[in-house]
């Protein structure tokens, strides 16, 4: 017993050690700890390290499992004295925190008591307690990142996600040279972490691979792809036993994705078949099967690909359609910049708000010289995060420069209905409640603004009642997006669209 808690203290060493580039242990100017490695003894107790940093630092809220107390988790500049305690445990476990500073990041590893190792079924790791290291056996169901080594295991009592795995020396960043492939039956052991609701176990170990005996080998066309119009795709496969294979189409598949032909043998070929596909773009992962001489049941999966239309929708409609593959196409008002190099923002139009979560790769957004109050068409689908609906993977289809200008400025322009430009000022009047027929004055000038609608794209009703449901009145300070016209002589905004307002102080 004394000789297993030995090997397990230096392997709980090596996997806290084999941490990525980015978290390193390094001396940093920012912010400096007297100690990166926190022991909490088993029965309980505290730890108390030394933190010294050159600006505000705080600790990733997420990252603090529920039996580990962290005070302060947050402080400004200078030297602070940082506590971490946990209660009792009878089995070994770790946390790994990270503390900001002025952009860098410090990594804190906290062990209390030595790790165990549990043989378990999935079922009994998600029924677990956090932090403890098991040991579990099952198939490969899909592979997420093959460079951190991100994927699903499933056993017959469920499916654990497997956040990282080190390769053979212990290494990380180097998935592909363990030569893991859906089907494959894989025994593994690391500690169990929850992440926004998702069992993991974390930078596992790989203990024993026993290949699949079935296994895809190859698709015709190559991206396993139909098109828009509908047809077929081919999957080559190889089959190491003599009882052939079985395909199964999931339920929600069913309905345009069927099966034109399978060939047995050792090399077996299956056809798959699409009608014409009127909506998005859609997927679905098939799965083939085969078993040995004794029964054991072997598997491999194919994602089968059919492009779609691109939906057109509001962003009320966007937020209202389901997570899933399927393209939208949606225009409206950049509201907020939550990070330009990734272009991470907020966009507006008249019957709500989403956020979208990076557009393009990264720098595109900075390159295309986009701001909040420019008018932006995305492509993109529907994705969620932590409850909360956003657009993911977006592409930039077009979009209109928004200038802020002055008063002074807007009535020097010339006319013209495709320059779009924001105007801030007073309101000293509203001469139409219901459409949003203001009078601005900046202080300097005043112009008249034809029309302040919810948001980009209303027509009809749906350009009335803003000002009553927003409560906005005489007095307040409004931003407003429209165009230069004039009316009888005077100069004035024309079809303007709400950006926002404050009341005075």
């Amino acid at each position: 017993m004394k000789l297993r808690y030995f090997i397990s203290f230096f392997a709980l060493v090596a996997m806290l050690s084999a941490c990525s580039d980015d978290d390193a242990m390094t001396l940093l100017d920012e912010i400096q700890v007297s100690s990166s490695y926190v022991a909490i003894d088993e029965a309980g107790g505290s730890n108390t390290i030394t933190l010294n940093a050159k600006e505000a630092w705080s600790f990733d809220q997420e990252e603090l499992p529920e039996w580990l107390t962290v005070s302060p988790m947050n402080g400004g500049a200078g030297e602070t004295k940082v506590t971490f305690s946990a209660p009792a445990t009878p089995d070994g476990r770790t946390a790994v925190l990270h503390v900001a500073c002025a952009g860098k990041k410090q990594t804190i590893n906290v062990i209390q008591g030595l790790a165990t190792v549990s043989e378990a079924t999935c079922a009994e790791v998600i029924a677990g307690p956090e932090s403890k290291t098991y040991r579990v056996t099952g198939t490969v169901k899909s592979i997420v990142n093959t460079t951190y080594g991100n994927w699903y295991l499933q056993d017959e009592t469920g499916e654990v996600y497997i956040y990282g795995t080190l390769d053979a020396k212990g290494q990380t960043k180097n998935f592909l040279s363990l030569g893991l492939e859906v089907g494959d039956i894989v025994t593994v052991e690391g500690p169990k972490t929850v992440y926004n609701g998702t069992v993991e176990l974390v930078d596992v170990t790989v203990v024993k691979i026993q290949k699949s005996l079935v296994k895809v080998e190859g698709y015709d066309p190559e991206d396993a792809t139909i098109p828009l119009e509908g047809g077929n795709v081919t999957v080559n496969l190889t089959c190491k036993t003599n009882n052939g294979i079985s395909v199964e189409i999931p339920d929600e598949a069913k309905n345009w994705l069927g099966i034109v032909s399978v060939t047995g043998g050792a090399e077996p070929v299956v056809v798959f078949h699409a009608n014409a596909n009127n909506g998005g773009d859609r997927s679905t992962t098939v799965v083939f099967k085969t078993t040995d001489d004794s029964g054991k049941e072997y598997t491999a999966q194919a994602t089968i690909n059919q492009k779609g239309a691109i939906v057109a929708a509001t962003v009320a409609e966007f937020l209202e359609a389901p997570v899933g593959d399927t393209f939208y196409r949606i225009t409206g008002v950049i509201t907020k910049v939550a990070n330009a190099t990734y272009g991470n923002v907020y966009i507006r139009d008249w019957s709500g708000e989403t956020y979208v979560y990076g557009i393009g790769s990264q720098g595109d957004f900075e390159a295309a010289g986009l701001k909040a109050g420019d008018v932006v068409t995305l492509v993109g689908k529907r994705g969620e995060y932590k409850g909360t609906p956003q657009m993911t993977g977006a592409s930039l289809e077009s979009f209109i420069p928004v200038t802020p200008i002055s008063i002074d400025e807007f009535l020097d322009l010339e006319d013209n209905p495709n320059a779009y430009y924001m105007i801030t000022g007073t309101i000293t009047e509203i001469a139409n409640p219901t459409y949003g027929n203001v009078y601005l004055d900046d202080g300097t000038n005043s112009v008249y603004v034809y029309g302040c609608y919810p948001g980009w794209g209303a027509t009809g009703d749906n350009r009335k009642g803003l000002f009553e449901r927003e409560g906005i009145e005489v007095g307040d300070i409004i931003s407003i997006i429209g165009v230069k016209a004039t009316y009888q002589g005077a100069a004035q905004m024309s079809n303007g669209i709400y950006f926002s307002h404050e009341k005075p102080e």
